[in-house]
């Protein structure tokens, strides 16, 4: 099941963040997960959020630079190895990750985001293999 993700570019400056976090606050926008890497003069806030047209409307309307990407959150086993295995079916049907992070564990499994360079096919890859999938509402 592809979802979608709000990419968000945050100049690396005091307050840059905060003001992001207020426009979705002001706009109603829950987030349910969060990734920030940054660089010296900007950050990447990759956003998992409740409403991504919305949000991204929204932060576009405040100024900032956003981006909608296609991605998919995986359900695992929460052991050693599992993670391993899931990369495995991708590295065989020759798909490359780009990134991914922990959504979240709830004991027994792990939600992981995850994009790839070709989205459609991982999600079959995925589908083909057991893999669970969810989409944001199941979050």
């Amino acid at each position: 099941m592809i979802s979608k993700q709000l990419s968000v570019f945050v100049e690396n400056r005091k307050g840059r963040l905060e003001e992001v976090l207020n426009v979705l606050k002001e706009n109603g926008i829950n987030i349910l997960s969060l990734s920030l890497a940054d660089t010296t003069e900007y950050g990447l806030l990759r956003l998992i959020v409740n409403d991504c047209n919305k949000g991204k409307e929204a932060l576009t309307k405040s100024g900032f630079s956003t981006l909608l990407s296609d991605i998919l959150i995986i359900k695992i086993s929460n052991i050693s190895g599992s993670l391993d295995e899931t990369l495995k079916v991708l590295s065989k049907n020759d798909i490359s990750v780009e990134y991914m992070y922990g959504l979240s564990v709830d004991g027994t499994k792990a939600s992981i985001v995850i994009k790839t360079n070709d989205i459609l096919k991982t999600d079959g890859i995925f589908t083909a293999n057991k893999i669970e999938t969810i989409g944001i509402e199941e979050i």
